[in-house]
C-alpha cells in the first residue's frame, strides 16, 4: 500500500466486504444483490416528492422521530423500542460497536452467512468465533451451544434469520434456544429477509432484555437505493445504539428517506400484493430450476441458493454474465459450487431459466 506508514495498521490489515456488482449497462439482468424487483409504492414516490419540494433546505430530525414511531405502531412496541440507521449495515455497525467488544471474548456467528461479520469482528477489533453449520448448511444450535460452552464467557452471538447466502430460515423456538444458551449477552437476529416467509422474533423482545432486531427496507419494500435500517430491541439497547450513533453522525436518515420510508410502511396494501408476488415467483422458479437438474436448498428469503452437480458454479456464472444475466457466485470454502440467484418477476425468471436450458443443453459437464 502507498504511504502505508499513513495508515494505520488496522486499516492496513483490514479486508473489506466485496458488495454485488453494480453494472453501469442496464442492459444487463441483475439477479446477484436481493433487490426486489417491482419498484416501490407509488405513495413513497409521492411522499419523497413532496419533501423535496418543501424541506431539502432543513436539516433532517436528527432522532427520526415520525419515523420511528411509525415502525413502532407497525410492530406493537413503544417507540423507546426503535432505532433506524442508513441502511441495516451501518445499523449492524453500530450494534457490533455497542455490544460485542467484550475484550477477548469471542462473538459466535455461523461460519456460512452474511460477509460484513466477520468484517465488523475485524474492524472493531471482535475475536469471531465461527460456528460451523451442518453438511446441508443449516444453522446447527447443537454447535453454538457447544461452542458457547467450550468459551464459557462469549462476546454475543450474531444470526441472520432467515440466513444468507443459504435461505434457511430458524423457527422461534431456535431462537429462544440461542437466548436461553447466552442469557448475559446480546443475541443479533438479522432479519433482513424475513418478509419473505420467516418467522420474525419481534414479539419475543419484550420478554428478553438481550435481545435486538434488526430489518431493512432495501428488500421487501423496494427501497434499496434509499438506505433505511432499524432495530428492535428493550430500550437500554436502544439508549446504546442512540450513544454511538451520536458520537458518528447525528444525521444517519436525510427527510427523503424519512418520507419515504413512513410512506412505505403506511402502504401495506402494495407491500403484501408484492411479497407474495416475489414468494410466488421464488417457488416456482425452485420446481424449475429443480427440473434443470439443480439442487435447490429451501429458502424463506427472495433469492434461492443452487448447484448443479455436473457443472462448475464459476463457469455457469461466467455463461450467464455472457448471455447478459448477473448472478452470485461465493468462490469460498463449502459454497463454492453454489450460486445465490435473485428471485425476479416471473418474465426475468423465464428469461433466465431459457438462457440455463440453452447453456445445460449445449455444453458437456464442467467440473
Amino acid at each position: 500500500m502507498e504511504n502505508s506508514s499513513f495508515i494505520s495498521p488496522l486499516i492496513r490489515d483490514l479486508r473489506p466486504y466485496q458488495p454485488g456488482e453494480q453494472p453501469l449497462d442496464s442492459g444487463l439482468l441483475k439477479l446477484n444483490t436481493n433487490e426486489n424487483p417491482y419498484p416501490p409504492s407509488p405513495r413513497v414516490i409521492d411522499s419523497i416528492c413532496d419533501e423535496a419540494n418543501r424541506n431539502l433546505a432543513r436539516y433532517p430530525d436528527p432522532e427520526s422521530e415520525m419515523l420511528c414511531a411509525t415502525i413502532a405502531s407497525f410492530y406493537g412496541v413503544a417507540r423507546g423500542q426503535v432505532f433506524v440507521g442508513n441502511g441495516s449495515d451501518e445499523v449492524l455497525a453500530h450494534a457490533f460497536n455497542a455490544f460485542f467488544r467484550h475484550g477477548n471474548a469471542r462473538l459466535l456467528i455461523p461460519d456460512i452467512t452474511y460477509g460484513f461479520y466477520k468484517v465488523y469482528c475485524q474492524l472493531f477489533g471482535i475475536p469471531p468465533g465461527l460456528v460451523a453449520v451442518d453438511p446441508s448448511l443449516r444453522i446447527s444450535l447443537e454447535n453454538f451451544a457447544v461452542q458457547a460452552r467450550a468459551d464459557g464467557t462469549i462476546a454475543g452471538i450474531v444470526i441472520a434469520n432467515p440466513n444468507a447466502p443459504t435461505g434457511e430460515g430458524l423457527t422461534l423456538d431456535a431462537i429462544r434456544y440461542l437466548l436461553a444458551i447466552n442469557p448475559m449477552r446480546v443475541v443479533l437476529v438479522d432479519e433482513a429477509y424475513v418478509d419473505f416467509g420467516g418467522h420474525s422474533a419481534v414479539g419475543l423482545v419484550a420478554q428478553h432484555p438481550n435481545l435486538l432486531i434488526v430489518q431493512t427496507l432495501s428488500k421487501s419494500r423496494a427501497l434499496a437505493g434509499l438506505r433505511v435500517g432499524f432495530a428492535i430491541g428493550q430500550e437500554g439497547l436502544i439508549s446504546a445504539l442512540k450513544s454511538v450513533k451520536d458520537s458518528f453522525n447525528s444525521y444517519p436518515l436525510g427527510r427523503l428517506a424519512q418520507q419515504g420510508a413512513i410512506a412505505a410502511f403506511e402502504d401495506l396494501t402494495y407491500f403484501e400484493q408484492t411479497r407474495k408476488a416475489v414468494i410466488a415467483t421464488r417457488e416456482k422458479l425452485a420446481r424449475q430450476l429443480a427440473g434443470l437438474g439443480f439442487d435447490v436448498l429451501p429458502s424463506c428469503t427472495n433469492f434461492l441458493f443452487v448447484r448443479h452437480p455436473k457443472h462448475d458454479a464459476g463457469w455457469l456464472a461466467g455463461q450467464l454474465r455472457e448471455a447478459r444475466i448477473l448472478v452470485r457466485h461465493f468462490p469460498q470454502e463449502r459454497i463454492g459450487q453454489f450460486l445465490r440467484i435473485t428471485v425476479g418477476t416471473d418474465q426475468q425468471s423465464a428469461r433466465l431459466l431459457s438462457v440455463l436450458a440453452g447453456i445445460l443443453g449445449g455444453r458437456a459437464a464442467r467440473r
